[in-house]
């Protein structure tokens, strides 16, 4: 399968927030999405967008000392992982990661490298660079579930 790619740039925090709204309105079921970028680049900015969209309004705190947060709404829940301060990948079997992986969940990672090889492959691929003033975002499909999603961008 070829991977589906989409593309943009994204001047302001603002237009990172309405973007990840938007795709959190085109996923319809679980997917996994791993969120790459250096320090500051966006990741968490994306997760707060995303989950605005679904109707969270407290504060969106990357999940940096805790590897994991999660979020409940009415039809599913969201686990936002932030492995940046993972010591060893092998710590993630540990925290029974796979039991996070489950159909009815939607899995935002930042800093997914550290996670290798206990990561499952995931649906979308979100790169995201710093470009001028503001950033570049990349995304690239792994999974049919991944290319339905792009389409629908």
């Amino acid at each position: 399968m070829a991977n589906s790619r989409f593309k943009i740039t994204l001047p302001t925090e603002s237009d990172m927030l309405v973007f990840a709204a938007h795709l959190a309105t085109c996923i319809e079921a679980g997917a996994i999405i791993f969120l790459y970028g250096s320090l500051g680049a966006g990741k968490t900015t994306f997760a707060r967008g995303f989950l605005r969209a679904l109707g969270y309004t407290a504060k969106v705190k990357s999940p940096t000392f805790t590897l994991v947060e999660m979020y409940d709404f009415d039809n599913r829940t969201i686990f936002h992982f932030d492995l940046y301060r993972l010591e060893e990948a092998r710590e993630l079997k540990d925290i029974g990661i796979e039991e996070y992986f489950i159909p009815s969940a939607i899995c935002l990672i930042e800093w997914p490298e550290k996670g290798a090889p206990f990561l499952p492959d995931p649906d979308l691929a979100c790169y995201i660079e710093f470009a001028n003033e503001g950033r570049e975002l990349n995304v690239e499909a792994y999974t049919i579930k991944g290319e339905a999603i792009i389409k629908k961008l």
